[in-house]
């Protein structure tokens, strides 16, 4: 997956990064947006880039958002939901709790905010760095994806293992999806994007 300049693209792709507090998403995003690792303070609301890739002949513009994963930032976080094309659950394996809310409360969420039926969903278990304090295993993610329908990769944001992987693998399904390929195409990209700048500018200003 080749980086490309900002000027013409053939599709935008709205994607969600959700999880816990601490899990590494902003890191995760860091790492595939710029190439590098910074050990960053918790998101406030909302953070939001854009990444140009080339997959194949097709020019992408990847809008990716990250959210907040402390409670009170909830009810602000919910209508980021509205529109994305991908999302991407993210947990933190040497955390058992941050697996365990994946369940009790993200998949739940999808469910109850996602407003497109066939959005392509992944399970990211993140920092596999820090192998010896393992809390939860490869094969319990695995499962989980399984009965959740999601794709599965395990990742390092500090070593950057596998981080443009679980992005690449994301953006080809979705490629592979007929519905999401419509709401992605020229037709609507401009209103997309134009929704999406309207909320960081008041989500910036109302979260300060």
């Amino acid at each position: 997956m080749a980086s490309t300049n900002q000027g013409n693209f053939d599709y935008l792709f709205k994607l969600l990064l959700i999880g816990d507090s601490g899990v590494g998403k902003s890191s995760l995003l860091l790492s595939f947006t710029s190439n590098t690792f910074d050990d960053l303070s918790p998101t406030i609301g909302v953070d939001f880039k854009i990444k140009m890739v080339t997959i194949g002949d097709k020019r992408l513009k990847l809008a990716i958002w990250d959210t907040a994963g402390q409670e009170r930032f909830r009810t602000l976080t919910t209508s980021y939901y509205r529109g994305a094309q991908g999302i991407i659950m993210v947990y933190d394996v040497t955390r058992r709790d941050t697996f365990t809310n994946l369940s009790d409360i993200w998949a739940k969420e999808i469910e109850l905010y996602s407003t497109n039926q066939d959005c392509i969903k992944m399970l990211v278990g993140n920092k596999v760095d820090k192998e010896s304090g393992r809390a939860v295993t490869k094969k319990e993610g695995i499962d989980f994806a399984r009965q959740y329908g999601c794709l599965f990769s395990e990742c390092s944001a500090k070593t950057r293992a596998n981080v443009e992987r679980c992005f690449e693998e994301l953006v080809l399904k979705i490629l592979e999806t007929p519905s999401l390929l419509v709401e992605g195409s020229t037709g609507v990209k401009k209103s997309i994007l134009s929704k999406s700048e309207e909320q960081i500018d008041s989500s910036s200003s109302s979260c300060c």
